[in-house]
């Protein structure tokens, strides 16, 4: 069984074959699904999907790129949903929108406090800011021991890992991309116990689909690659890691 942690089902990309590409999924395996609704323009189509499948789940947070959308309500009239099982996807991303730092500081640390008030893990988002990220991360873990989330498509910054304690590492289809290297050396040093898999779709398809549309039923060669890269089966790699994504998301 495999658990894809970070897709994003609600996307215009599936609205013609959701149920084809969420069958697809489970005949290869893939049983559960997480969906991160990272703006309030997506929060209601990610709910709906959400009731209409058992095997899919959502989280609820304004992504850094769209906190011009930022509406503490959103959280609050969502986050209490039985299928809502995080904060997320939140986060920086200086990559695109440097000259909002400040505002995405405020607002990362506003979602933070909202995650620790309603116990929810969080699914943090890093691009280009992984200093303030793990600033910001560490002092808040210190405060408050009990919070747990995932570093969603885990960046191979060997900073983070002083994180694993309190954070999984959210490993998708870039593992698989020949010019991976970095976060293929890294990978050896994240604890098995701190590995999800996720794939990010419609986004980062993993070789040998790169240029075609992600899907859920691809974190199949995520973890192949994982199982070649532990030198285990890919069973192995399934129960290790659905083992993970249970423990933190409570699925």
């Amino acid at each position: 069984m495999i658990i894809d942690t970070h897709t994003h089902l609600d996307n215009e990309k599936y609205y013609d074959d959701l149920d084809e590409v969420i069958k697809r999924a489970k005949k290869n395996g893939v049983e559960k699904f997480i969906i991160p609704a990272a703006s309030p323009k997506d929060i209601k189509r990610a709910v709906e999907i959400a009731d209409k499948y058992d095997e899919v789940y959502f989280a609820v947070g304004v992504h850094p790129i769209d906190i011009v959308r930022f509406d503490y309500h959103y959280l609050t009239d969502y986050i209490n949903h039985p299928k809502c099982v995080a904060v997320g996807e939140i986060g920086l991303d200086y990559h695109y929108t440097k000259d909002t730092k400040d505002y995405q500081i405020e607002l990362f640390q506003e979602q933070l406090d909202i995650a620790i008030e309603y116990n929810k893990p969080v699914i943090i988002h890093i691009r280009e800011a992984t200093h303030d990220s793990f600033e910001i991360l560490d002092r808040y873990v210190k405060k408050y021991p009990n919070l747990k989330g995932v570093l969603h498509c885990y960046n191979a910054d060997e900073e983070l890992l002083k994180l694993k304690d309190n954070f999984y590492y959210g490993i998708g289809g870039v593992i698989t991309f020949k010019n991976a290297k970095k976060l293929v050396n890294v990978f050896p040093k994240i604890p098995k116990d701190r590995v999800i898999i996720e794939t990010d779709s419609p986004y980062l398809t993993p070789h040998p689909h790169r240029g075609e549309r992600n899907e859920p039923v691809y974190t199949t060669l995520v973890r192949d690659k994982i199982a070649e890269l532990w030198n285990v089966t890919p069973q192995e790699v399934e129960d290790i890691t659905t083992k993970n994504a249970k423990e933190l998301f409570k699925i």
